[in-house]
C-alpha cells in the first residue's frame, strides 16, 4: 500500500495519474495548501521543502523498511521502477524520457506556475511578469509542439514524461494559451485526457479543492510569510 500526501494541483495530478495507470493501491492523506498543512510536523519529516506530492511506500522492492519520496519527479520515476512501467529499460529510450522529465521539472513547470501567479493570483497586475511569463510558457508549448509533429506521444510510447507535461498543460486557460497555435499539443492534450486512468485521476481530486479565490488567511499560507524560511 502506498500513502500519497496529495492535494489536487498539477504536481499532485501526476502521482494520481501513475498510480491509476500501474493500478498500485493506495490511500489519499488530503494536505490542504491553503490551511497551512504543508507546515504541520509530521508532513515535514516525508516532505521537508513542504511541499506535495509525496508518497511513503510500505511495501517497497527490497523488502525493507517503508520509503518515504518527496518532489513529484523523483516520486514519477520510483513509481516507475517499482512497477517496470510506463519508464523503457534500453539506453536511448530510457535517456529520451528522463530528458523531457527534467524540461517539465526544470522548465513547463516552473514557468506556468510563475504564469499562473501572475495572471491569476498576484494581488495587483505586474504587465512585466505577466508578459514574461505568458510568453515564456508560450515558447514552451511550442517547444513541445514541435517534438508532437510526427508522434502521438513526446516519446515513442506513453511515459512519465507525458504525465509530468498534461496535468500542466489542462492549466492552459490560466496560462493564456491559445490552443489553436498548437495543434499538436492539442491533439496529445486530448488523446492522454480520454485515456480511462486520467479521468479516474483527476476524478480522485474533485471536491476537495475551493473553487472560490484564496480567503487572505488562504493567501499567506500559499504564498506569504508563511513561506519564509523556519
Amino acid at each position: 500500500m502506498i500513502d500519497l500526501y496529495y492535494w489536487p494541483t498539477p504536481n499532485g495530478h501526476k502521482i494520481t495519474m501513475m498510480l491509476e495507470e500501474c493500478g498500485l493501491p493506495y490511500t489519499i492523506h488530503p494536505v490542504n495548501i491553503g490551511a497551512g498543512d504543508q507546515f504541520k510536523p509530521e508532513f515535514l519529516k516525508i516532505s521537508p521543502n513542504n511541499r506535495m506530492p509525496a508518497i511513503v511506500d510500505h511495501a517497497p522492492l527490497d523488502g525493507g523498511a517503508p520509503v518515504q519520496i518527496f518532489e513529484s519527479g523523483a516520486i514519477l520515476l520510483y513509481l516507475a521502477e517499482k512497477t517496470g512501467r510506463f519508464y523503457p529499460t534500453e539506453l536511448r529510450e530510457r535517456y529520451a524520457v528522463m530528458q523531457w522529465l527534467m524540461w517539465q521539472m526544470g522548465g513547463l513547470g516552473p514557468m506556468a506556475g510563475q504564469n499562473h501567479h501572475f495572471n491569476k493570483y498576484a494581488p495587483e497586475p505586474i504587465p512585466y511578469a505577466q508578459e514574461r511569463y505568458t510568453k515564456e510558457t508560450a515558447r514552451l508549448y511550442g517547444v513541445l509542439n514541435g517534438v508532437l509533429v510526427d508522434r502521438e506521444f513526446i516519446t515513442d510510447q506513453y511515459s512519465i514524461a507525458d504525465m509530468a507535461c498534461y496535468p500542466w498543460v489542462a492549466r492552459y486557460e490560466w496560462q493564456k494559451i491559445d490552443f489553436a497555435q498548437f495543434p499538436n499539443v492539442k491533439a496529445w492534450f486530448d488523446r492522454i485526457g480520454a485515456r480511462e486512468a486520467t479521468q479516474r485521476a483527476y476524478a480522485v481530486g474533485e471536491g476537495l479543492r475551493p473553487s472560490r479565490p484564496p480567503t487572505d488567511a488562504e493567501r499567506e499560507n500559499l504564498f506569504g510569510n508563511a513561506q519564509k524560511p523556519r
